[in-house]
């Protein structure tokens, strides 16, 4: 039974689909991250972990920090080859704001326009949901996924030093993007954690 797609992105490589992932597809996802390590080096120091597709089925935010739902989403083209996933938190510290925990598009798409196709239609998945706001931590000075991130209109909250990642100790800058009228101001009166120089 193939699984109902939660929305399509039209890119210059062809109509690409969203759907949710499902447990049976732990394979198809670990050799997506086997095949597109360039994330994983960038980020990590290393290349995908044995089990990494299993960690992002298991894993969950922290305890403490409330939250709706989780999604791990596939893209894949029509002949269902996976192209592309992220991982989503819905009303994730309060309503109305989701969490991209990580968006990872294949190699062989970058600079042909399918990862803004893609993120342009999540995004407006999410806002569909009932987003107001949408946050991510950004690598900082990983400077492809910086440019991406400024250029869909994230801006800045506040940074997180000394984060471990893999092999790497990296900061973060902490984005929003707010969505309709609503604007930062009013994101960091509901995420008091996000205001600059909060613990």
């Amino acid at each position: 039974m193939t699984a109902t797609a939660l929305f399509t992105a039209a890119v210059p490589a062809g109509a690409l689909r969203a759907r949710e992932l499902e447990p049976g597809d732990v394979p198809a996802l670990q050799r997506f991250f086997d095949d597109n390590p360039a994330y994983f080096m960038a980020v990590h120091g290393e290349p995908a972990h044995a089990a990494e597709a299993q960690q992002e089925f298991d894993d969950a935010p922290p305890a403490g920090m409330g939250y709706r739902r989780r999604w791990l989403l596939a893209f894949e083209g029509a002949d269902g080859r996976l192209v592309g996933m992220a991982s989503l938190v819905e009303d994730f510290l309060a309503d109305a704001v989701w969490h991209i925990g990580l968006f990872v598009v294949a190699t062989a798409l970058h600079g042909q326009g399918a990862a803004p196709a893609l993120y342009a239609a999540m995004e407006a998945w999410m806002r569909g949901r009932g987003a107001r706001w949408i946050r991510l931590g950004a690598v900082r000075d990983h400077a492809r996924a910086e440019r991406f991130w400024w250029r869909q209109g994230y801006v800045e909250v506040r940074q997180r030093v000394g984060v471990a990642m893999g092999r790497r100790v990296n900061d973060l800058r902490v984005m929003v993007k707010p969505l309709g009228e609503t604007g930062v101001d009013a994101y960091l009166e509901r995420v008091a954690r996000d205001n600059p120089g909060a613990p």
